[in-house]
């Protein structure tokens, strides 16, 4: 089955007990047991809800997997991922994450004897250096948030099988639709499904992939245990929203190849970075790992003055710290999605001031030129 095929009927299809078409909300909190231990399936909604299963099996098939997990937010999903782990155990991670996984690795699970050395996972060998006896995972994005380097995913899972370490791969800018992890070697994938799989600033929600059952063992007792997970309306929207991902995804990349090369053009921009381009150091790995390069660019204008002044006059850019919606969304990392990395961390990476990240929607492209053209005057 074809991926644009498998969008529409993967998973679970339907309602088998009434025919409806759409798997319905089943808003409930327990279940009726014919005896102690005998039920159908189900015996408390933290443990298991329909709903909520269709859109586990959902994500699992799409993304190739064993089982999927869904949970009230991608944050709640990276922590019951960290939480599989023990106190001692170490993290090889990539630089340039989320600022919320930054944080939540640096100010809370440190807190709990988790230690993490953040590298440059585009260079393998900077991997290898940074691995440590207690070392168990290697985690990273690819393309990274935000400048969007490229990790030659199947050769850091070379190393992670050579040394039996686990591969999480966080796969929310690329989705399944451009790019399978758990093909390329990976262990572990999740998704911020807040962003392009629900992909109408609707619902809140995070994904977790596994590629096999024992895997699927120890995430479900965590989830399980720890609670944090998404309830049946916001499964429901979820499963609309990644319904039609497949003709939104394209339509995103066509219009955000359109600008990268617009904004390359131009003399007032100091740095581009879209893996598309072909002058994109991770172009040639990004186009044989993955069938897209996505929505994302971020290009700098300089400063942190002309970036306000960008913000300010972009209008059809939504002001915003999210991605991956029908509408295009515009912020600055350095003061939104990476304001808790520190100041002097940022300016390693090349998080400057001047840095702006875009998320193209699904307007008229002309009209986003046009947009930023004025912006940028």
């Amino acid at each position: 089955m074809r991926m644009k095929t498998k969008l529409i009927h993967g998973g679970v299809d339907g309602d088998p007990l009434t025919g409806a078409v759409n798997v319905p909300i089943y808003q409930v909190s327990t279940y009726k047991q014919e005896g102690v231990g005998k039920h159908k399936g189900y015996e408390y909604s933290r443990t298991g809800n329909p709903t909520r299963h269709a859109v586990e099996e959902y994500i699992a098939d799409i993304e190739g997997g064993v089982r999927g997990f869904a949970f009230a937010s991608g944050m709640a999903a990276l922590s019951t991922i960290v939480m599989m782990f023990d106190a001692g155990d170490h993290f090889v991670v990539g630089d340039d994450v989320y600022g919320g996984t930054y944080r939540v690795l640096n100010k809370v699970f440190n807190r709990f004897g988790v230690e993490v050395t953040f590298v440059n996972t585009g260079d393998v060998e900077a991997i290898a250096a940074a691995i440590r006896p207690n070392t168990k995972a290697v985690m990273l994005e690819s393309p990274s948030n935000p400048l969007l380097k490229v990790t030659d995913i199947a050769a850091v899972a070379e190393i992670t099988k050579e040394k039996g370490l686990l591969l999480v791969v966080d796969n929310t800018f690329m989705t399944p639709y451009w790019q399978n992890p758990l093909e390329l070697g990976a262990d572990i994938v999740f998704h911020s499904a807040t962003k392009y799989l629900g992909g109408h600033s609707d619902v809140v929600a995070g994904l977790v992939i596994v590629k096999d059952e024992e895997l699927g063992e120890r995430m479900h007792f965590v989830q399980n245990s720890v609670g944090a997970v998404l309830g049946p309306q916001d499964s429901y929207y979820l499963l609309r929203g990644m319904k039609t991902l497949g003709v939104r995804m394209e339509e995103h990349e066509a219009n955000t190849k359109r600008i990268a090369e617009w904004l390359s053009r131009r003399e007032d921009i100091e740095k581009v970075y879209y893996p598309g381009l072909t002058n994109h150091p991770g172009h040639d790995i990004a186009a044989k790992q993955a069938r897209g390069f996505g929505g994302m660019i971020s290009f700098d204008v300089g400063s942190r003055e002309r970036a306000e002044q960008v913000l300010s006059r972009a209008k059809i850019f939504t002001l915003a710290e999210s991605l991956g919606a029908v509408e295009s969304l515009i912020s600055v990392p350095a003061q939104m999605t990476h304001a808790s990395i520190p100041a002097e961390r940022r300016a390693e990476l090349g998080i400057t001031d001047g840095l702006i990240r875009i998320s193209v929607g699904i307007e008229d492209v002309e009209d986003l030129i046009e947009e930023l053209e004025q912006a940028l005057a």
